[in-house]
């Protein structure tokens, strides 16, 4: 029997379906990327914003064709979407003979083996439970980096999110369930890990009655075989002082995280429920780069939330040209059905909200040719991505940049290189996000 994955949304998203992905595998289906070919097609799904739904809206009725009129003998729908509207899609795109919950991956080799026996299942177990962790995953991500998620659901409930109603609780994957991972992943070629969670900065507080991250960095660290370590989602009220010595003091971190503040205007940051105030933004801000100054910072924004004037997006421009962030993402505001902000007055247009966000990574167009401009010149470790035939070039990442979100190191060499090498390169290029360099000499400590 012929399995095929679609993943869609975010990367800890992506983590469940390699997980499911391994659990097919072992229970002896194999793996396909071709939608004819497949005897069940898996949709796992998100549902964070209206975009990400309108994707997965998109993409069930692409594979319902498959199951309605190819070999497709079983459809089955995952993560956010179904979590969120299980009996809507039971009922509205009968193709779909399954629906499965964020908490319930891990019973995909039963439901698929049930649907394939004549029967439609919905499978959805307590929302806060952990899906069995020893399950190993097969990385999908090329296997030189894989995202290693170290805590499921969020306990901040910020007004415009509908997360902790779809993964629950704040729950720790416990530390030695995580290290047993990460050397797995390692002794299978993985050189670069991304720690990821809806937020990473709590890790261990419901666990061991602390916070943890730096312990299980520390423990990361010792991992022979990797070679960076990526941390990501750290809100800003929650980083303290161990965090910040041990991505400072270990040589395996990458100086880069990624601080989703939403928004600068202390009116605005109340409104949306965060726990932080723009004097507070400034201060963890001005703390990371006094530590760590060579420290890429990383951060999100939403623009045209309700009641947001004028005033304050200026205000929030203001913030982002004097703050000068390394990278950083806007989003528009999305009006998600069950969360608080979605009955607030004074609902933005789509227009204003589009401009807005326009204006704002406009800005940042130009705060980030300026930080590469002064890039030229020197030179980078960097980890090599792939290689495009047709620019004769050779794709690369510096410790300043995640995948799938930032820039890029295109490296002119005659030298072959491999993805997952790492080499040192220096700039003389830049471009707005993406930066251009020559190999200096190939890095092999």
């Amino acid at each position: 029997m012929n399995v095929m994955f679609v993943s869609l949304g975010c990367d800890k998203n992506l983590v469940d379906s390699e997980r499911m992905i391994g659990m097919m595998s072992r229970a002896g289906y194999t793996l396909t990327n071709v939608e004819q070919e497949a005897d069940v097609i898996v949709v796992n799904t998100c549902s964070f914003i209206g975009d990400a739904k309108e994707e997965s809206v998109n993409t069930i009725l692409e594979m319902a064709e498959y199951r309605r009129e190819g070999r497709c003998k079983a459809l089955i729908v995952t993560g956010c979407m179904a979590q969120r509207y299980r009996e809507e899609i039971m009922q509205e795109i009968p193709e779909v003979d399954a629906v499965i919950g964020t908490s319930s991956y891990d019973e995909i080799v039963k439901t698929a083996d049930t649907v394939l026996g004549g029967q439609r299942v919905q499978s959805f177990l307590d929302l806060n439970r952990l899906p069995a962790l020893n399950q190993k995953r097969v990385v999908t991500t090329g296997g030189h980096y894989a995202h290693l998620k170290i805590a499921e659901g969020c306990d901040k409930h910020c007004t415009y999110c509908i997360i902790p109603k779809l993964r629950g609780s704040y729950r720790s994957v416990p530390m030695e369930s995580l290290i047993a991972e990460a050397t797995q992943l390692a002794q299978d070629g993985v050189k670069e890990l991304i720690l990821v969670a809806q937020e990473t900065t709590l890790y261990g507080v419901d666990l061991y009655g602390k916070k943890s991250l730096h312990e299980l960095l520390h423990k990361l660290c010792e991992i022979k075989g990797i070679r960076w370590i990526r941390v990501q989602y750290c809100y800003p009220e929650e980083i303290y002082e161990e965090l910040i010595e041990t991505i400072r003091d270990e040589k395996k971190i990458c100086k880069y995280l990624d601080l989703p503040i939403q928004h600068a205007s202390d009116r605005i940051l109340k409104r949306m429920g965060r726990r932080t105030s723009r004097a507070d933004l400034e201060e963890i801000i001005s703390r990371l780069r006094k530590e760590i100054p060579e420290i890429a910072l990383r951060t999100t924004l939403i623009t045209g939330f309700p009641g947001e004037t004028q005033e304050d997006h200026e205000e929030l421009m203001a913030f982002v040209d004097e703050t000068e962030f390394d990278r950083l993402g806007v989003f528009t505001y999305s009006q998600e059905e069950d969360t608080p902000a979605a009955e607030m007055p004074d609902q933005i247009p789509e227009e204003i909200k589009k401009e807005r966000q326009a204006e704002l990574m406009e800005l940042q167009q130009e705060v980030s040719l300026d930080k590469n401009d002064r890039m030229v010149g020197k030179t980078v470790l960097a980890m090599v991505e792939g290689y495009l035939s047709d620019e004769n070039v050779y794709v690369a990442r510096t410790q300043a940049d995640a995948p799938g979100v930032d820039g890029y190191l295109f490296i002119n060499t005659g030298e072959t290189l491999v993805s997952g090498d790492f080499v040192k390169v220096k700039i003389t290029g830049a471009l707005e996000y993406d930066l251009i360099g020559e190999i200096e000499n190939e890095c092999t400590e």
